[in-house]
């Protein structure tokens, strides 16, 4: 949670208090096939601000049905709050979608995208959808390299060097990596 918790905070940019896995991951995720329980995180922050969001964060791969993907994977994280308990409000969701492609015609790497309505009796601004395409992503500055550049460039993955230079900055990005190369030393073929 240490992990997911600096990587929330770089790419919303909030001050996380307290973070929670969704239980309704760990309660279905035995029902899920392997292939839709894989590249998602499901969490509960309370800001210190002490304002209530729920985060999901997935990597979309491909190009095609991208902005579908995300919109049904908004409404899955927006409504997984059902499952919690009934004295429980609903929150601000926002979801983190990284990218392995080009899908917007924008050069930025990163955008927001909030629905707007044109009659002001309808609520949409807590609708709101991070995202991250990798291919887009470029260093300017090693040296000086903010938290959520660091977040990106490795997910990124494309160069080792900066990737070993991330990882003397950020111990969360070395946790990760180091569970990650576990995860592969571990893995089995079927």
């Amino acid at each position: 949670l240490d992990i997911l918790k600096d990587f929330i905070e770089s790419i919303l940019n909030i001050d996380i208090k307290e973070i929670y896995l969704n239980p309704y991951l760990n309660e279905r995720s035995k029902y899920l096939p392997k292939e839709e329980n894989f590249g998602i995180a499901d969490v509960r922050v309370r800001t210190k601000e002490n304002e209530e969001i729920n985060v999901g964060i997935q990597f979309v791969d491909g190009i095609y049905y991208i902005q579908t993907k995300m919109l049904l994977y908004y409404s899955q994280i927006h409504l997984n709050q059902m499952e919690y308990k009934p004295q429980r409000e609903f929150a601000r969701t926002a979801t983190i979608n990284i990218l392995d492609c080009n899908c917007f015609a924008s050069p930025q790497y990163s955008k927001v995208i909030r629905v707007q309505s044109n009659e002001s009796n309808i609520k949409l601004e807590e609708l709101e959808m991070h995202v991250i395409e990798l291919p887009k992503f470029t260093i300017e500055d090693i040296e000086n390299i903010n938290r959520k550049e660091q977040w990106v460039a490795y997910l990124k993955g494309d160069n080792q060097d900066i990737i070993d230079k991330i990882k003397d900055k950020n111990k969360n990005i070395t946790a990760l990596d180091n569970l990650v190369e576990k995860y592969w030393h571990e893995e089995k073929m079927e």
